[in-house]
């Protein structure tokens, strides 16, 4: 059941918030607006990675583009005590001579930002990042 809520906006706004949803590819505002009081409320109430207190457990993705000569160094990251590895997957990607690998991993805040600080002085590795998931209260897992 869905439920119509409704808010005020000065003209500028109104015209921002319509090109962010369009250039965003939503396909209204009110998914756009759902999706960014989600994210929103989930980094106002765990805060970003960096900080995080360093024992808080999260989960997410994360995401490495390199060059293949250091897909060795990746392998001793997914068995390191750093983080827990649910999934990976790697992909050449011809285009662009480069390597990308994807991790569903959990781990500790600290232990994470430790190994992100480790991937990024590799040399080789393009760019690093990490999506945190959201919280729910119920779901499907």
């Amino acid at each position: 059941m869905s439920r119509i809520l409704s808010f005020s906006v000065d003209n500028a706004f109104a015209d921002d918030l319509e090109k962010m949803v369009r250039d965003t590819g939503y396909r209204n505002r009110s998914l756009y607006l759902r999706d960014a009081s989600i994210h929103f409320s989930d980094s106002k109430l765990r805060g970003e990675l960096n900080e995080m207190d360093s024992d808080v457990k999260i989960t997410g993705t994360l995401v490495i583009y390199y060059q293949h000569e250091v897909e060795h160094r990746l392998l001793d990251l997914r068995h390191s005590k750093l983080m827990t590895v649910q999934s990976y997957h790697h992909n050449c990607l011809p285009t662009s001579h480069m390597c990308v690998d994807t991790m569903q991993i959990d781990a500790n805040a600290g232990d994470l930002r430790t190994a992100i600080s480790e991937l990024r002085n590799i040399s080789g590795v393009d760019r690093v990042g990490f999506t945190l998931a959201p919280i729910r209260n119920s779901g499907c897992c």
